[in-house]
């Protein structure tokens, strides 16, 4: 029964009771079910290019979710994944182009990379600083923070005194510059795959959390102030700090997403440019339950949907709605499975 528990095999399960569902609504819209399953699969791992695409969204999902699996052993739940997603892309959209074109990528990939994290961990540290020393809940600071910080990104990218490119006609769209090539993610892979280096940072950066988490004093102690703040007040621990800090690592991965999202092509900082991936990073780490083998293996499930139903919609005519149907009942099943295991202990 361990095993059928484990949160991996959980979300196996549900995904196959998810796919039949989208397979009832594929032919609810006048597919087959055919059809359908080649169109799904074309987009998910059809080609290099598709693989590739996969693998990035599932990396930007990977790195928000480990940030809220630290946030959530200090027993904080940071919804604001989006808004420093947002802030991550900026500063590390403004740090890019601040760098000369001959920069090498050696010095330009981190700079991007570090102002990322700065600006999520920076906007991260707002609601942790006001957990600490006002008792705000971080759920509601985390939560508007989101709309504050896509407020930002529409400013930055509309306004020509910020990161917008210099407007030369009436059909110019309101984002930056293109990033200098020393500060553009590297490719990894094939030529035809536009899977870059962000998926190395985002396993790298999973299995990080990992061993702090379970192998290091600081995750002892994040994991004494999630059990009770009180008694870890009471033995010495700095509370606050740790929740600060918490809430920092958590904005500062899913700014290093932001980053890598604007260092990836067609390598601009655009208003949209997040796509919701901060929301749904957050859906990953919540139905990860603190594993990070599990955030790794949901991540890249949701990666993988998420491209294949952009092909489904092309290719098939399935409307894009049944791919968020399908991806909303997959979270209610994990859930439920998650609560039914939690009642029978």
């Amino acid at each position: 029964m361990t095993v059928v528990r484990h949160p991996v095999v959980v979300g196996g399960l549900a995904a196959i009771v998810a796919a039949l569902a989208g397979l009832l609504l594929a032919a609810g819209a006048g597919t087959s079910p055919a059809v359908a399953v080649d169109a799904l699969v074309e987009g998910m791992t059809g080609t290099p290019y598709a693989i590739g695409s996969s693998l990035n969204a599932a990396a930007v999902l990977a790195l928000i979710a480990s940030g809220f699996t630290v946030a959530h052993r200090a027993g904080l739940v940071n919804v604001g994944g989006e808004g420093q997603l947002c802030l991550g892309g900026v500063t590390g959209a403004a740090a890019g182009l601040a760098l000369p074109e001959s920069v090498p990528a050696v010095i330009g990939v981190p700079v991007v990379l570090i102002a990322g994290f700065a600006g999520g961990a920076s906007w991260a540290s707002i609601a942790g600083l006001l957990k600490a020393r006002r008792g705000t809940s971080e759920v509601i600071t985390t939560l508007l923070l989101n709309f504050i910080g896509a407020g930002v990104l529409a400013l930055a990218v509309h306004e020509e005194m910020l990161l917008r490119q210099p407007v030369t006609s009436a059909e110019t769209l309101p984002q930056s510059a293109p990033l200098p090539e020393g500060a553009r993610l590297p490719l990894i892979g094939s030529v035809e795959s536009p899977a870059t280096l962000m998926i190395v940072l985002a396993v790298a950066a999973a299995a990080i959390v990992a061993l702090v988490l379970r192998h290091t004093p600081t995750g002892l102690r994040l994991t004494a102030v999630g059990e009770s703040p009180a008694a870890s007040a009471r033995l010495g621990l700095g509370v606050a700090r740790l929740e600060v800090g918490g809430l920092a690592v958590a904005g500062g991965l899913a700014g290093v997403a932001g980053a890598g999202l604007v260092a990836t092509a067609p390598y601009v900082l655009a208003e949209h440019f997040s796509a919701g991936l901060g929301f749904t990073g957050l859906v990953v780490g919540l139905l990860a339950r603190g594993s990070l083998t599990a955030v790794l293996a949901i991540a890249l499930l949701f990666g993988l949907l998420t491209n294949g139903g952009i092909n489904l919609q092309l290719a098939a005519g399935v409307p894009a709605s049944s791919v968020q149907v399908v991806q909303s009942l997959l979270v209610l099943l994990i859930a439920a499975a998650a609560i039914f295991y939690k009642e029978k202990r």
